[in-house]
């Protein structure tokens, strides 16, 4: 009885394990971009195409500057749209899939790495997370 519960114990470890290997094998792998490069980058660059996915409620009580609002639950949908359709919704050109400087936040990071993992499988090799969120940008600011 004590090898039985010993090699049933053993197995579900395995279970769980090859579970938990599955599940990060999964995920993407996500480049990140810090507060002080985010900052540089948006005093300078023309080409920055920050995306703000958090809910419209959170985005109501303060934002980063140049910030485009796209929720997370609609990311993938958003940036597989045609050009025109993505600019009649949200004002804006879409980015071209080797944009350099593509940029999703959230308010605590995860959000954003999970959209940057999406804009990453739709061929936008260049996209990054602002890990430190807004979260951190507000704090630094001030704000």
């Amino acid at each position: 009885p004590v090898f039985r519960k010993t090699v049933c114990i053993q197995q579900r470890r395995i279970r769980v394990f090859k579970a938990f290997n599955v599940f990060f094998l999964s995920l993407p792998v996500t480049k990140d971009i810090s507060y002080e490069d985010l900052k540089a980058l948006l005093g300078k660059s023309q080409n920055l195409f920050l995306v703000d996915v958090r809910t419209k409620e959170e985005v109501d009580k303060g934002h980063i500057p140049g910030s485009i609002h796209i929720p997370l639950d609609t990311v993938e949908a958003a940036f597989a749209m045609v050009p025109e359709e993505f600019k009649a919704k949200y004002g804006v050109t879409k980015p071209p899939l080797d944009a350099p400087e593509l940029v999703f936040h959230c308010h605590l990071g995860r959000r954003g790495a999970v959209a940057t993992g999406k804009a990453y499988e739709l061929g936008y090799v260049n996209a990054r997370n602002y890990a430190g969120a807004y979260k951190e940008w507000s704090a630094k600011e001030g704000k």
